[in-house]
């Protein structure tokens, strides 16, 4: 925790640097270079906030799932208990616990004896993450044996399914690394294979004035329609040694579910902002009578190359006011910094930076969130951002994130298969409520 404080104080200070900077009245070349410099090291900053975040909110699921199901001894949940070694000699050795497994590699500078009961013990740790295993004496050769929860009957698949509390945190990994998701309005497919939308495609016409004994003119314009979600598959394949798995000194497989994790996240986000909705989301960026048709781009108030003053009034009024409550600007961080240099007719800056730990910077006195994966190419006629209420925007998940262990399979090659899955797919579904921010 000290070292979040540390951070969100580290971005305060440099949010009133970017403050004094951009106030002050002549501003030398000097200036602008250390202003761009303090909103770089902002965005850094940000980013390594969240990774602590994240990394504490694994440690707390890890403490947790302890506590519940317990580790080591089975009378005494989340205790360590002490264990004949294999071999028969006598020697002993502390049952790891889940919360500790990070900790538990071999030391280079161990001897070869204990290096190897180290590293034993490591192993018997990622079993435990990983399968949720259940230990339990061979009084026929002194040693252990592995209970895994398996599918299917398949002798040559040996298809391995990670326990809930693991799929639970990978999807939370997948939540935190990307924004749309965090924002969107998400449903859970489970018993259909898509998911219909009604919509009001056309209201009725404004009621007429009329006289005690009429009803007024019969309205033909109101039509009502439908839009499908269909969850697409998603997938991934990673193959990892055998040996390397024994003997790496970091944990391999966290290692890979990590970066599986942050892949996942990274391929919804790309196609929630610019999917052509081909066999995968609809994205925000993308003109689409589905969608958000061009009929929502504004570009009338910016340049060719760039996003003016103007250009964002025009898009934050031709949004209705009852979004504000919800809406967000969505920027890349290259936008941002074009933004954050515009000032209003009485020199105020549009761009707020925070300087209150866990509030978002401003514009215009709306939200920001900044996202890699926004168009950012300055060029005529090209969607750079948007302004938006993004819960109009709908996620269908048919199959959660979901890890499969595949041993069996790849067994002549000494090596064993991790795949990801799931099954997702989104779309606006309410045109009105974006606005695309767009260059002349």
């Amino acid at each position: 925790m000290n070292r979040i404080t540390e951070l969100r104080a580290q971005r305060q200070t440099l949010a009133q640097e970017a403050n004094t900077l951009r106030s002050r009245d002549q501003r030398t070349a000097e200036d602008d270079t250390r202003y761009d410099a303090v909103l770089e090291e902002i965005t850094r900053v940000d980013q390594e906030i969240a990774r602590e975040e994240r990394y504490l909110d694994s440690e707390r699921r890890d403490a947790e799932f302890m506590r519940q199901h317990g580790a080591g001894n089975g009378n005494n949940p989340g205790g360590s208990g002490a264990e004949p070694l294999p071999g028969g000699d006598g020697e002993t050795r502390q049952t790891p616990q889940l919360v500790t497994v990070r900790s538990l590699a071999p030391s280079p500078a161990a001897d070869g004896r204990r290096a190897a009961l180290d590293l034993e013990a490591y192993v018997d740790a990622e079993a435990r993450t990983w399968f949720g295993e259940l230990r339990s004496a061979n009084p026929r050769s002194g040693g252990y044996q592995y209970r895994t929860l398996q599918v299917g009957s398949d002798p040559e698949g040996g298809y391995l399914v990670r326990p809930e509390q693991f799929v639970a945190r990978l999807i939370q990994a997948v939540d935190d690394q990307v924004h749309i998701r965090q924002v969107a309005t998400v449903f859970q497919v489970a018993e259909a294979s898509s998911m219909g939308v009604p919509t009001l495609d056309t209201d009725p016409d404004d009621a007429d004035w009329t006289s005690e004994l009429l009803t007024g003119n019969e309205d033909t314009a109101m039509r009502f329609g439908k839009r499908s979600l269909k969850p697409n598959p998603l997938a991934k394949r990673i193959k990892l040694s055998r040996t390397l798995l024994r003997l790496a000194a970091l944990p391999s497989e966290q290692i890979v579910i990590g970066r599986l994790a942050y892949k996942f996240g990274i391929s919804q986000e790309k196609a929630f902002l610019t999917g052509d909705g081909a066999d995968k989301p609809l994205g925000l960026f993308t003109a689409s009578s589905d969608g958000v048709s061009t009929g929502r781009d504004v570009s009338e108030g910016n340049t060719t190359t760039s996003i003016q003053f103007d250009g964002l009034q025009e898009a934050k009024y031709s949004l209705k006011a009852q979004y504000w409550p919800r809406a967000r600007w969505l920027f890349h961080r290259n936008a941002v910094k074009q933004v954050s240099k515009l000032k209003d007719g009485e020199g105020r800056y549009l761009w707020e930076p925070s300087v209150r730990a866990g509030q978002p910077d401003l514009i215009l006195g709306h939200p920001l969130l900044v996202s890699e994966y926004v168009p950012a190419t300055f060029t005529t006629g090209l969607y750079v951002g948007m302004f938006a209420d993004f819960a109009q925007y709908w996620i269908a998940d048919s199959l959660a994130m979901e890890m499969q262990r595949l041993v069996e399979l790849y067994a002549e090659t000494n090596q064993v298969g991790f795949i990801g899955r799931m099954e997702t797919d989104g779309m606006p579904v309410l045109e009105e409520a974006f606005v695309r921010v767009k260059l002349a």
